[in-house]
């Protein structure tokens, strides 16, 4: 939902028009803007780890060459949505969801108070390193992708990595290794410009035809619900039509793809809006952006699916959708 300094933007009558110049216009002044991400050191992306995380990621996930921080930050939002009291059916727990044998044997006193506490960050994100810094010493000597023996190793253990000579032959080890390097992209700070949308235009197209429509709070746009959405029922909808199922919460939608900078956007980022601008688990409004500084957006109670300005004091980032990003993101959280 957006605060109440949101005004709304352009009237339905005429969007049609509106939304196709701001979409061919855009991108046809994109064409530099294919050759994706570039290389170099990895940071992590605005917002992406809750600020009271962000400096353990940034510190511990450069602790052997096998890691890096984004992927350390996928891993720990895959394992918890960096829920410190994260606990699983399967009897893990925390941040980074140890069991306890695991823990007794690969747990690490982080933050030098003389304890190792599975519940605290400060120990728990150095021991999600520590552990898979030691997962790639096991199988340094494997032929292959360094980190993908990790994660493989993290899975499956690093026996079977070494007996298959790599990544094993098996659907949840290689579904789980493709999930956090493609997750971690989402965390990374791209150093280059990122690759237009595939699916935008289709994905606005969707979008520009329930201009008009009332806002519902939980809205998916079923028949019983009047056809009417709320922010992320709308962007998770208009996603869905060019075979890109996302999340149902926005904060969740964030975790969907590479994130352009504000000079970058293109139409169909969808851009996201938060009250704290250090911790993408805080978002709480979603749209489509069609370009011009402009959104499609379901924004409050009481309002209509409309145009709305993107360049407000709530602005917190954009996610250009990648299909593997979608696919890559967590359908459950731990319970707490």
């Amino acid at each position: 939902m957006r605060k109440a300094w949101i005004v709304a933007g352009s009237a339905a009558a005429g969007g049609t028009a509106f939304v196709t110049l701001l979409v061919v216009g855009t991108y046809m002044a994109a064409g530099s803007l294919v050759n994706g991400v570039g290389q170099g050191a990895v940071g992590l992306a605005k917002g992406s780890v809750p600020t009271a995380y962000q400096p353990l990621v940034q510190k511990w996930g450069n602790l052997c060459p096998a890691i890096n921080p984004a992927l350390l930050a996928a891993q720990l939002y895959q394992e918890s949505g960096f829920n410190p009291k994260a606990k699983s059916p399967a009897k893990a727990y925390g941040i980074a969801q140890f069991i306890l044998g695991t823990w007794a044997a690969h747990g690490v006193d982080g933050d030098g108070d003389g304890d190792k506490d599975i519940w605290d960050p400060n120990d728990a994100i150095p021991s999600a390193a520590s552990y898979d810094c030691k997962l790639a010493s096991y199988v340094k000597d494997v032929p292959g992708d360094a980190t993908k023996n990790m994660l493989a190793s993290y899975n499956a253990g690093a026996y079977a990595v070494i007996k298959y000579k790599g990544v094993p032959p098996y659907r949840e080890t290689q579904n789980y290794v493709k999930t956090i390097t493609t997750l971690q992209k989402s965390f990374a700070r791209p150093v280059g410009r990122v690759d237009p949308s595939r699916q935008a235009a289709t994905a606005i197209a969707y979008a520009q035809k329930k201009l008009g429509t009332p806002y519902l709070w939980g809205g998916n746009g079923t028949a019983d619900q009047g056809g009417r959405f709320d922010c992320s029922g709308l962007t998770k909808a208009a996603y869905e039509t060019v075979g890109v199922r996302l999340p149902r919460v926005a904060n969740d939608q964030y975790n969907a793809g590479p994130h352009p900078k504000r000079s970058e956007l293109l139409p169909g980022d969808l851009v996201f809006f938060s009250d704290d601008l250090g911790n993408s688990r805080a978002i709480r409004h979603v749209g489509i952006y069609v370009g011009g500084g402009y959104m499609i957006d379901a924004p409050r109670p009481g309002a209509v699916i409309r145009f709305d300005p993107v360049d407000t004091p709530d602005y917190f980032g954009a996610t250009r959708v990648t299909e593997d990003g979608a696919r890559a993101l967590p359908t459950a959280s731990p319970e707490v």
